[in-house]
């Protein structure tokens, strides 16, 4: 197998995983209006089309290279499911409130307040790596730009829900996506 097929298979099952076990989830108790989530929205899925609908480069990526970035496709996938199943049925794919929601900071959670997106960053970062061409790269900072928004707009409703000073407490002693990088 290619490293480039690899790399959408493990899209693939990620993407199949994902919307399968969407069904563990709590009751929502609260969500911001959907006007609020659209811009994330367009970013994440305009950059998603540059990424997926673009075919690889001119110049091929060294096979050595493309198993590297195929591992941290992977890595960044397994990082993801991690937060998720660590926040069992706090997940949710919108912003929202569940019922019982509280502020999670074990886990990978004690690493980033958003794990679940640092992990897709991370996986659409080496995707657009073996891919190899300006459109994909575009795609993916444009996807991690629509991930960023939305982890704002998650901040800024889960600490008007939960309250300021638990989410803020938190927010000050963890990094936002990136592990050791106070923004």
């Amino acid at each position: 197998m290619h490293p480039a097929h690899a790399i959408m298979w493990i899209w693939g099952l990620w993407v199949v995983s994902w919307i399968a076990a969407s069904v563990w989830s709590a009751r929502t108790a609260a969500r911001p209006g959907a006007v609020r989530g659209l811009q994330y929205y367009l970013f994440t899925f305009a950059g998603a089309w540059m990424l997926f609908a673009t075919p690889a480069g001119d110049l091929p990526v060294p096979n050595a290279l493309g198993w590297v970035l195929v591992g941290l496709t992977a890595a960044g996938f397994l990082f993801a499911w991690w937060a998720r199943l660590h926040l069992g049925a706090l997940w949710s794919g919108t912003v929202t409130r569940k019922e019982g929601h509280h502020v999670i900071d074990t886990g990978p959670y004690r690493l980033v307040r958003h794990p679940i997106y640092t992990g897709i960053i991370l996986s659409s970062l080496a995707t657009a790596a073996d891919k190899a061409t300006p459109i994909a790269v575009v795609g993916a900072v444009t996807m991690a730009l629509g991930w960023f928004m939305k982890a704002r707009l998650e901040e800024r409703f889960l600490s008007e829900e939960l309250g300021a000073e638990a989410y803020g407490a938190y927010a000050a002693r963890v990094p936002m996506l990136v592990p050791l990088l106070k923004v």
